[in-house]
C-alpha cells in the first residue's frame, strides 16, 4: 500500500495508515467471530458510531449471540440476549431477527438449524464489511480505497475484454502466462 501511494504520488497523512490498521483490526475481529472485541475497538475508534447506527450494533451483538450458541454456551447466550438484545425487541424491525437468532437455541446441533447461516462466515463477512463502510463514512472517507477501486476497474475491463475478444478465440494477454515464459 505504501509503495502504491508513493509511486502514484498520492499524499496521505501519517494518521491514515494508523487508522487503516485500526479498521483492519476491527474488521478481522468481526470476521473471526469476536464481535465483542469489534464493538470495543469500534467504540474506541469512533465512539458514537454504534450508538448512531443501531442496525450495525444489533448485527454485531447478534454475531456474538450466535457465537455463544455455536460454542455450546446456551445459558450465557440467554443471559446475553436478555441484557443486550431485549432492548431491540421494542422495535418491530428487530423482532423477527431476534426470533431467527433465538431459533438457533432449539437445536442440539445449531449447524443443522435452518438459521445456521446467521453464524456463517458469509454473514460475518457481510457484517464486517458493513462495519468497515460505516467507519469510513463516519470519517468522511470514500467507501472504497483507491487500490480497491483500481482492482474493481481492472476486473471489469478484463471481463469486458474477455467477452469482446474471447469470442474470436484470440488469446488475450495473461500476466501469469507472460511471467511463466
Amino acid at each position: 500500500m505504501e509503495s502504491f501511494v508513493s509511486s502514484a504520488g498520492i499524499e496521505q497523512s501519517a494518521d491514515h495508515l494508523e487508522d487503516m490498521e485500526k479498521r483492519k483490526r476491527i474488521f478481522h475481529s468481526a470476521l473471526d467471530g469476536d464481535a465483542m472485541k469489534a464493538i470495543e475497538l469500534t467504540q474506541d475508534f469512533a465512539p458514537v458510531l454504534l450508538e448512531n447506527n443501531k442496525d450495525l450494533h444489533f448485527d454485531l451483538l447478534s454475531l456474538h449471540f450466535a457465537e455463544l450458541i455455536c460454542s455450546k454456551k446456551c445459558t450465557e447466550a440467554l443471559e446475553f440476549a436478555q441484557m443486550k438484545l431485549t432492548p431491540f425487541g421494542k422495535m418491530q424491525k428487530y423482532v423477527e431477527k431476534i426470533e431467527d437468532f433465538m431459533s438457533l437455541l432449539a437445536y442440539e446441533e445449531p449447524e443443522k438449524s435452518p438459521m445456521f447461516h446467521l453464524s456463517s462466515l458469509e454473514y460475518r463477512q457481510r457484517v464486517a464489511e458493513n462495519l468497515n463502510k460505516a467507519i469510513l463514512a463516519h470519517a468522511n472517507l470514500p467507501k472504497y480505497s483507491a487500490v480497491e477501486r483500481l482492482i474493481q476497474q481492472a476486473t471489469v475491463v478484463r471481463q469486458s475484454l474477455n467477452q469482446e475478444y474471447g469470442k474470436d478465440g484470440n488469446q488475450l494477454f495473461s500476466l501469469k502466462d507472460f511471467l511463466e515464459r
